[in-house]
């Protein structure tokens, strides 16, 4: 097993930020920063942080955002809002040292990894964006909105894993009992009065607010400003988030984009599948050689 540590910084306005870093403090390659989904945490990139860091020659970091894993709640659910998210995200990269990266953004952690490249271009060397693009597809958005905040509150993990194969089956139908049991013991960590959710329930709240009658703002623009590094574009076969056509005008768009479909799997793969991993081993390795 890799070994990890956990790393706090304190956000500006005083809250504490979680990071996991895996591997040595120190190597001789580029870092990875990966940044989870909406209501995700580090323990999402557990299994691919171990491919990168096999040969102990790469440090991988993994963020959680404010409400989520380790880091602490915010008092203002307004604060659950990419805009005080990407600030966070510089701010941590400033206090770790971390100068420049791969980034790695499954979902709104792919959408902070485009806004790193807008407004932090130089940290950026290649970007890695799990299920997301430009355009959001609203069905996705829906099934998002209808359970973030809002899952029945299970006794068991086994409870947890029936739930979360209830909801998300159509999008995983290949997955195993077991998967489905490791992903519920990422959703809910033992508390005090038995199993709580690994984020604040108050991210439902924002996310009430989206208008799903009025058209999504497209994030081409963000997009385009990752056009200097390579980039590698995950989608997941059933994904109801990020549309076939989306991805491919993604590598039409781009000067350097891969695109590599995950069989199986829908919003947001789960990086646990050897030829994904190779897939993004190989890519991270293919940015050390143009150094």
């Amino acid at each position: 097993m890799t070994d990890t540590a956990a790393l706090f910084t304190t956000s500006k306005d005083g809250l504490k930020l979680h990071a996991r870093r895996y591997g040595p403090a120190i190597t001789p390659r580029l870092p990875v920063v990966c940044l989870p989904g909406i209501s995700r945490t580090v323990a999402d990139f557990d299994d691919i942080a171990e491919v990168l860091t096999a040969k102990g020659d790469r440090t991988v970091y993994a963020f959680d955002y404010r409400g989520r894993g380790q880091s602490d709640s915010d008092p203002n659910w307004q604060n659950y809002d990419v805009k005080v998210e990407i600030a966070d995200v510089l701010d941590q990269l400033t206090a770790l040292g971390i100068g420049e990266a791969v980034f790695f953004g499954t979902s709104r952690g792919g959408i902070l990894t485009m806004l790193v490249g807008m407004l932090r271009p130089a940290a950026i060397r290649g970007a890695i964006l799990n299920d997301i693009g430009p355009v959001i597809d609203g069905r996705g958005l829906a099934r998002i909105k209808g359970y973030v905040g809002k899952l029945p509150h299970p006794r068991t993990f086994e409870d947890g894993a029936s739930i979360l194969k209830r909801i998300s089956d159509s999008q995983f139908p290949a997955m195993s009992d077991e998967a489905w049991l490791r992903f519920a013991r990422r959703t809910w960590r033992e508390g005090k009065s038995g199993l709580e959710l690994t984020y604040d329930p108050n991210l439902m709240k924002p996310l009430e607010q989206v208008d799903l009658g009025a058209p999504l703002p497209e994030l081409w623009p963000q997009f385009e400003a990752l056009a200097h590094v390579p980039v590698l574009v995950l989608r997941g076969e059933h994904s109801d988030i990020l549309a076939h056509d989306t991805a491919v005008e993604m590598t039409r768009r781009h000067p350097n984009c891969r695109l590599v479909e995950v069989k199986d799997e829908g919003h947001a793969p789960f990086l646990a599948d050897a030829p994904t991993q190779q897939d993004i081993l190989n890519f991270v390795e293919g940015i050390d050689g143009r150094a």
